[in-house]
C-alpha cells in the first residue's frame, strides 16, 4: 500500500519532530525517527509510558506476570507500551486492554502489515480501546530481521522505563533495555529460577544494575519521583511553578488544583478529567500518579479515581 493510500484512513496520522503531537521523550533520543506513522489515538503519545517487554517463548509463568503487571500499571494511569511480538509482549498489550488502560504496540513493518499475522484481532483491540500502533517504517515495509533492533530503540525512547519480565542471554528485549540506559531511563527486571533459560537475561541486567522488582508498586514508586522530576523541568522551562514533589504534602501548584476541583469528590475517569480541567490526557495522567503517591487521590476499578483530600 502506498504512504497516501494508507494515510486516507481516518485512524491514519504521519508525525514529525516539528510536529506538536511529537512524543517529547522521543525527541530526546539519539537520531530520533525523522517520520512517525501511527494507526489510532495520536494523544495516547504524550501519557507516561512503561515499557514492557521479554521472550517470545515466555512461560506460562512470564506470561502471567507480564499481564498482571501490565493491567496494575495500566490501572494506574500509565500507558503500556511493547511490540506486538508473541509471548511477553502480547501477554503485557492485553493485561492493558483488561484494565480497560491504554497500550501503545511499536511495529518493524510498515502498518499496513500486521506481524505476527495471528496478532491482527489484538493490533485491532488496541486502536479501538483508544491505543495506537506506531512505527517509523513506511506503509508497504515489509518483515526484515533488521528492522526490529531498531523499533526496540523507540519502544524504549516512548517510555520513562522499561521492564523486563523474561528473557534469554540472546533475547532482543536485552537490546530494548540496553537502548533505555543509553537513552538514560529506567531499567527494571523481574528475577526468575536458576533453572529457567529465559530468566538469565534478567539475571544479567540486575547484575549490571537495573533494579529488581518484585511488585507493581516497587515501579510506580521508582517512576513517580522520575515524573515528578519531569514535570518540575517542564514548568521551570515554561516559567511556570515547579509542582511539589511526589512525598510532598504541601499545597499543589494551580494546575493540580484545577484538576483537584475538576474531580470534585464523586469517582470519575481520566477521560472526563480532561474534558473538565483543559489538561491533555497526558498531563492529567502523570498528575494522578504524582497526586495518589501525595495520598490526595485514590485509584478505583475500571480506570477511576476519587478525590481523598
Amino acid at each position: 500500500m502506498s504512504t497516501d493510500n494508507w494515510l486516507s484512513r481516518p485512524d491514519a496520522h504521519l508525525l514529525t519532530p516539528a510536529d506538536a503531537g511529537y512524543p517529547a521523550l522521543l525527541r530526546e533520543i539519539a537520531s530520533p525517527p525523522p517520520q512517525l506513522f501511527v494507526r489510532g489515538t495520536i494523544d495516547v503519545l504524550t501519557l507516561p509510558q512503561l515499557a514492557i517487554v521479554g521472550s517470545r517463548n515466555a512461560t506460562p509463568a512470564g506470561a502471567e506476570t507480564a499481564h498482571s503487571f501490565a493491567s496494575h500499571l495500566a490501572a494506574r494511569g500509565f500507558c503500556i507500551t511493547s511490540g506486538l511480538a508473541e509471548g511477553i509482549d502480547a501477554a503485557a498489550h492485553r493485561g492493558a486492554l483488561a484494565a480497560t488502560g491504554r497500550t501503545i504496540a511499536v511495529c518493524g513493518t510498515g502498518l499496513d502489515i500486521v506481524y505476527p499475522r495471528r496478532h491482527e484481532q489484538l493490533a485491532d483491540d488496541i486502536v479501538a480501546s483508544g491505543g495506537a500502533l506506531v512505527s517509523e517504517f513506511a506503509p508497504g515495509t515489509p518483515v526484515f530481521r533488521a528492522n526490529f533492533p531498531r523499533r526496540n530503540r523507540l519502544i524504549s525512547g516512548l517510555s520513562v522505563g522499561t521492564l523486563v519480565v523474561e528473557a534469554s542471554l540472546r533475547s532482543g528485549a536485552l537490546i530494548t533495555a540496553r537502548h533505555a540506559l543509553e537513552q538514560g531511563r529506567e531499567v527494571f527486571a523481574i528475577p526468575g529460577s536458576i533453572h529457567n533459560p529465559v530468566a538469565r537475561g534478567c539475571h544479567r541486567l540486575i547484575r549490571n544494575g537495573a533494579k529488581l522488582v518484585e511488585t507493581a508498586d516497587d515501579i510506580v514508586e521508582e517512576l513517580c519521583g522520575l515524573l515528578a522530576s519531569l514535570r518540575q523541568s517542564d514548568a521551570v522551562g515554561s516559567g511556570e511553578n515547579a509542582p511539589e514533589s511526589a512525598g510532598n504534602t504541601a499545597e499543589p501548584d494551580a494546575q493540580y488544583a484545577r484538576l483537584l476541583a475538576a474531580m470534585a469528590w464523586d469517582p470519575v475517569d481520566a477521560d472526563s478529567l480532561v474534558i473538565r480541567s483543559g489538561l491533555t490526557i497526558g498531563e492529567v495522567s502523570s498528575m494522578l500518579l504524582l497526586l495518589e503517591m501525595r495520598g490526595s487521590v485514590r485509584a478505583l476499578s475500571g480506570g477511576r479515581y476519587q478525590r481523598l483530600t
